[in-house]
């Protein structure tokens, strides 16, 4: 296999260079290449272990080596040690590409301060043979100084004689100018990609330079938890409730009247406000009363609040993140002022929306064409959910939320309105939905439909009545059961009117299979309805069953569960190797239960003699090669199994929750097998993004009923 390296040189101070890395990261891990990233030279003897670093780490899963210090490099070079200075740098290069497909060396930010440093960067990239991508931004200037700009860094590389210059990322585009703050007032800067696509940009093209990318100005992606601002700030904290989830889109200092200063009580907003401002305190707690997701309360000058009111309003506050600090109004805005807004390695939901932010604009389908890998496609944890996204949307279905009226319901209904991933539709009552959209900050999408159950009820109870008349169901038993929206969005997919229904975030497992099994009812070949989880671990997703739904299956049902399972892995680009898992592999155990796996294993061979299954299999010998080559050498299945079929669900339940917590591996489901129509199951404790991947799971699994 022919390695590639791509260097990522900035112009100039302040590109977003290491977001940009976490974008080609991603861009190239949806197309399945696996990423190895290096940063041979930090800035400074801290950022040999610095932010970038552990950005790095966290993205691509593989820690880069320790990077040389600038002094050091300045030093070496000094010393006439410039050789054995790109020695290291190749050291590092070859360490990190023994196991992946190519790798992204992050350059070093020049600065004029430091002339060197530029040159540094182009005697990296000639001794590395590398791809060179280089990375700028508009700031204040038009496109004419922004080209020259771009023209004297090109220059630096040999311009368009060097074959190896591909071309260039462009970030921050209509970013605000230089004396922005990212908590100032307002944050909001929009600009559409096909604004972006029409600026004249393209006149920055030649034969052999490209616009590798045009990232637009995204000020919610700077947007820091309220933890940050209170670590920067060193604040007592009076109320930790939501202080390491909530986002400060913008901040409100309070020293006007109330009525000047209600309209900054938005989604997102840090009210700082000195602690004797009753009137103030009095208006916060009535928007965090009435749903307004604030991202916080600052009080300055280490003035506690009158007692008596800060009991009246305690119930309301209950949820929001309180702050106190020693400063006043004027010097606490002075230093929020000067918060660096880079992201930190401790803050993974604002390192994902930067990394599929930056990849959205990203052309990775070029770089990969330039790589002319002959490799074997790798389902990456990215790959498979940009995979899902793509399958949902050309699936088109309809997919029922019986759980209409809750908040993440309804943010989850909206992206997947908007990106196409299916038609949602939301039961509840209309002026409750627009209510919760209105104080999470949302708006409802045209396509977007909303029933209300009082509306349509009564149309569900005769075809009910008939279809559980077996049962002796009366039409008022039928009424009565309809009150439960669950079981109203079932009969409409019993009915046919959508392809899809996704619930609990506010119900139990039971109470979203109960309705199923009873007005849907298992698939023809199905002996029971069971589960899988989309475990979504660093090198490859892999699917786990049972792990929610059979506490004690069968020999029988065993075999038909890792049947289904490798069935829907196949479904979702996974190539199945099932691994029946045991306490005990092949024949060097006995008793009742590793013989209930032996014999579901033969069972499942019986019955699909072409699929890739073996078992007994301990947990070891299926995943890790090493153990497997020791206790299975002659499996098709030890080492490298991606299905994993638990004897339990004592035993699948608890796995899963402890690779998914000790790993912090993402899970996707459980996704509902079996049944005759898509019905999927949420955790209680679902997060937004959960909700539309099950959503998006639910319109695939349509496509194949």
């Amino acid at each position: 296999m022919h390695q590639h390296t791509f260097f990522i040189a900035p112009t100039e101070m302040g590109t977003g260079l290491t977001s940009i890395t976490l974008g080609i990261i991603r861009a190239l891990d949806q197309l399945g290449l696996k990423v190895g990233i290096c940063k041979p030279i930090a800035r400074s003897e801290q950022d040999q272990q610095h932010r970038a670093i552990d950005l790095i780490t966290l993205a691509s899963g593989i820690k880069p080596p320790k990077a040389i210090s600038l002094a050091q490099a300045q030093n070496m070079i000094s010393n006439g040690q410039q050789d054995r200075l790109m020695e290291e740098v190749i050291g590092m290069q070859r360490k990190v590409r023994k196991e992946v497909d190519v790798v992204i060396i992050e350059g070093i930010e020049p600065d004029r301060s430091e002339p060197f440093t530029a040159k540094l960067n182009v005697e990296m990239a000639k001794t590395l043979d590398a791809e060179i991508i280089l990375v700028t931004a508009p700031k204040s200037r038009d496109i004419a100084a922004l080209n020259e700009h771009l023209n004297i860094a090109k220059g630096l590389f040999g311009g368009d004689k060097n074959p190896n210059l591909l071309g260039c990322i462009i970030n921050k585009i209509n970013a605000p100018n230089t004396s922005y703050s990212p908590l100032k007032t307002s944050l909001n800067i929009d600009i559409s990609d096909q604004e972006v696509k029409n600026t004249s940009f393209s006149n920055f093209e030649s034969e052999h330079f490209k616009i590798l990318g045009l990232i637009p100005w995204d000020a919610t992606l700077i947007a820091p938890r309220t933890q940050d601002i209170a670590n920067y700030l060193n604040a007592s904290i009076l109320n930790p409730q939501g202080l390491e989830h909530s986002r400060v889109q913008r901040i409100s200092l309070c020293a006007r009247t109330v009525p000047n200063m209600v309209s900054d009580l938005l989604p997102g907003t840090l009210v700082v406000t000195p602690g004797d401002r009753e009137d103030i305190l009095l208006a916060t707690a009535m928007a965090s009363h009435n749903g307004v997701p604030l991202s916080g309360l600052l009080l300055t000058s280490n003035i506690a609040p009158d007692e008596q009111v800060m009991n009246l309003v305690k119930p309301s506050l209950s949820k929001l993140p309180i702050l106190s600090v020693t400063s006043d109004t004027f010097e606490t805005a002075s230093l929020l002022s000067h918060m660096p807004d880079g992201v930190k390695a401790d803050d993974p939901d604002r390192v994902e929306s930067i990394m599929n932010h930056m990849a959205a604009h990203i052309n990775g389908q070029f770089l990969k064409d330039r790589l002319q890998l002959d490799i074997k496609a790798r389902l990456s944890p990215a790959a498979f959910r940009y995979q899902l996204v793509q399958m949902a949307q050309a699936a088109n279905k309809r997919i029922v939320l019986p759980e209409g009226e809750e908040p993440r319901t309804i943010q989850a209904a909206v992206i997947c309105q908007e990106r196409g991933i299916a038609q949602c539709i939301l039961l509840g009552k209309k002026d409750i939905i627009e209510q919760q959209a209105t104080s999470l900050g949302v708006t409802l999408p045209k396509g977007l439909t909303i029933l209300e159950p009082d509306h349509i009820r009564n149309q569900y109870i005769e075809p009910m009545v008939e279809v559980r008349k077996h049962k002796h169901l009366s039409a008022p038993m039928a009424e009565a059961q309809l009150e439960d929206t669950v079981v109203l969005g079932t009969m409409m997919l019993a009915l046919d009117e959508v392809d899809g229904l996704v619930s609990g975030a506010i119900h139990t497992t039971a109470n979203t299979i109960r309705p199923a099994l009873q007005l849907i009812k298992t698939a023809p070949n199905a002996k029971l309805v069971s589960s899988i989880f989309f475990m979504l671990l660093p090198e490859q997703v892999m699917v786990y069953g049972d792990c929610a739904v059979n506490p004690d299956p069968s020999a029988d049902e065993l075999a038909d569960i890792a049947l289904q399972s490798a069935h829907s892995a196949k479904a979702f680009g996974i190539e199945p190797k099932v691994a029946m898992i045991s306490y005990s592999t092949g024949t060097s155990g006995s008793g009742s239960d590793v013989e209930k796996v032996r014999s579901a294993c033969e069972l499942a061979h019986t019955k699909q003699p072409d699929l890739i299954l073996d078992g007994p299999l301990q947990y070891d010998a299926a995943t890790t090669a090493s153990v497997a080559a020791s206790k299975a050498p002659n499996s098709k299945v030890a080492g490298q199994a991606n299905v994993l079929i638990f004897p339990d669900l004592n035993t699948g339940n608890t796995t899963y929750k402890a690779v998914q917590r000790s790993a912090n591996v993402v899970s996707i489901g459980p996704m509902l097998q079996g049944l005759a129509k898509p019905v999927n199951d949420l955790s209680r404790g679902a997060l937004v993004e959960d909700i539309i991947y099950t959503i998006a799971l639910t319109a695939i699994q349509a496509t194949q009923k």
